[in-house]
């Protein structure tokens, strides 16, 4: 856990264990009260009952700890999602409990963006950390992507500031394509107690995926799992 679990909803991460995997989070959360209110192709959303928070829930997510190292370090910037809790689930799985952000309209989500590429006075301090942060991703984790620059992920606090969320993403095509063809080296790479559930992310925008792809590429790991374990 993190600093942040001192927060108002420290008492519901209480509910969870150490073995928590990302089924037994959103479980835990809707029997609270949490409400879903999204998906998109690397985890779900929940909304807390008084409609402060989000809960942001992936079974597998490599870059999420950036992402929660990026709001932690530019805190100071507000430009950057209030983050009261975060923690890595069993299996690769990640939490993080946010404040609750509202869309922005696509231009402007674009200027801000654009503010933060160009270092603007306005942002250079996020851009700093930003870059400090991703640098340290792409140094740390194979199939780690470029900053994303998708609108979406500009959005405003109840407050009115414009904030940046999931500026790091892992090239899930990439990713994903190698781990059908070559599933030996994404096993070399990634642990299997850091990727447990990687067939099990949404795809609620690039989806749906084949149910059958999905279960030839587990076993598929499961037998690179297998070799390896073997070879050792």
């Amino acid at each position: 856990m993190t600093p942040q679990d001192a927060s108002p909803h420290a008492e519901t991460l209480d509910l969870l264990t150490q073995q928590s995997d990302h089924r037994d989070v959103e479980q835990a959360l809707l029997r609270e009260g949490w409400t879903p209110c999204g998906a998109g192709d690397w985890a779900i959303a929940l909304r807390s009952p008084d409609g402060t928070a989000a809960a942001r829930i992936s079974p597998f997510d490599p870059t999420a700890p950036y992402s929660a190292a990026l709001y932690s370090q530019a805190a100071m910037t507000r430009q950057v999602p209030a983050l009261f809790a975060h923690r890595r689930l069993t299996g690769g799985g990640d939490l993080q409990l946010l404040e609750w952000l509202e869309p922005v309209p696509e231009a402007e989500a674009i200027a801000f963006h654009q503010a933060i590429a160009s270092r603007s006075p306005e942002a250079a301090d996020l851009a700093d950390v930003a870059r400090r942060v991703h640098d340290q991703a792409r140094r740390d984790l194979p199939w780690c992507g470029p900053l994303d620059h998708n609108p979406a992920n500009i959005m405003r606090g109840a407050d009115g500031r414009l904030v940046v969320i999931d500026l790091f993403y892992a090239d899930g095509p990439n990713l994903y394509a190698t781990a059908g063809s070559e599933p030996d080296l994404v096993v070399a790479l990634i642990p299997e107690s850091e990727r447990r559930f990687m067939t099990e992310i949404p795809l609620a925008a690039s989806g749906p995926w084949d149910p059958a792809k999905r279960a030839a590429m587990r076993a598929g790991l499961a037998a690179a799992d297998a070799r390896l374990a073997a070879s050792r």
